[in-house]
């Protein structure tokens, strides 16, 4: 195994290339072994001595790079023995072809093909990342005996009300973890939107299909490589280093007081002559006042009808057929 002039710096260039990369030794015990390309298990010296396994996705979308440059910069402390790892964990590169680009995506958005959508879309070079991701995930989470964690980190194109927070998927009927709720505000998240509805992003796949605990965290404004000011995610970059080194196990008490919203529909662009009304500078969770129209396509018209209605994801410029938003309102846990 090789080490001492390995770093995650060079990691991340031979992943990015299409380079194999070699096992590499933790200085303080432990190991870095690629599953795949872009794909790398973190393995702890003692074996079975965690009871949570930690998957962590990164660059599901080639212009959020500041989760990347995060996670990297904890890999360069766990092979320099500066961190020691507790925990098995895999580290996940979602779209090594758009962060190489640093497009968004190349030909369709990755986070729309996942729970078997990607065998609808065959043609799409995202189509292949979406099946190696449902795939390493599965046999990820196949051998473990313990808790089980999902973290899929982004950053989001628009500015956000809340900076920092998380999507937990629908459930179907699996009661809420509180108390990873809880872990989730320690880690600096400021808001979270419990999914009512099936989607077809990563998290809901492995919470859905695998029974994880999973979470799409999105932490900031999306910048290209070396744009990022990391000291903006702090709180995470500190979450992920106690939980891979076992000072925690992702779990806390659960502060009411953490802002929770529920998705009541998608705005669904229907065709090209949908309309969103509202300015390309309005940032995610803006209040939608009671009357307002949102969006129009053709004869239908979505209308907020007061509540505390936010906006979240506008983005009318996708393809027809795909989601142009979510609008979400407060709720509470029962």
């Amino acid at each position: 195994m090789q080490t001492p002039d390995y770093t995650a710096a060079r990691l991340l260039d031979d992943a990015l290339a299409g380079r194999a990369v070699p096992d590499l030794a933790l200085a303080a015990g432990g190991s870095l072994r690629m599953v795949t390309d872009g794909v790398f298990d973190l393995l702890p010296a003692q074996a079975g001595a965690s009871n949570t396994d930690v998957l962590l996705t990164v660059g599901i979308h080639g212009n959020e790079t500041a989760p990347v440059e995060v996670v990297m910069a904890i890999i360069d402390d766990l092979l320099h023995g500066r961190l020691t790892l507790a925990r098995r964990a895999r580290v996940q590169l979602g779209n090594p072809d758009a962060l190489r680009s640093g497009e968004r995506y190349l030909d369709y958005d990755l986070n729309r093909l996942f729970d078997g959508r990607h065998a609808a879309q065959p043609d799409m070079r995202e189509a292949a990342h979406a099946r190696r991701l449902e795939q390493t995930a599965t046999t990820f989470f196949s051998s473990s005996h313990g808790a089980r964690l999902h973290l899929d980190l982004h950053t989001a194109i628009r500015g956000s009300l809340f900076e920092k927070f998380a999507i937990q998927p629908y459930l179907h009927e699996r009661p809420t973890a509180r108390a990873r709720l809880g872990w989730l505000g320690q880690a600096g998240i400021e808001a979270v939107l419990l999914h009512s509805a099936p989607a077809a992003t990563f998290s809901y796949f492995t919470s859905h299909r695998l029974g994880v605990d999973a979470y799409t965290l999105e932490l900031g404004k999306a910048r290209p490589f070396g744009h990022n000011d990391l000291s903006r995610f702090a709180g995470i970059d500190r979450a992920l280093r106690a939980l891979l080194g076992g000072a925690d196990d992702g779990k806390a008490d659960f502060d009411p007081a953490l802002p929770l919203f529920r998705a009541r529909y998608d705005l669904v662009k229907r065709s090209e002559a949908f309309r969103l009304n509202l300015a390309d500078s309005v940032e995610n969770f803006t209040p939608l006042a009671a009357g307002f129209v949102i969006a129009e396509d053709g004869e239908e018209r979505w209308i907020a009808e007061g509540g505390g209605e936010r906006i979240l994801f506008p983005n009318p410029t996708v393809r027809p057929g795909l989601r142009a938003g979510i609008v979400v309102e407060p709720v509470t846990l029962d």
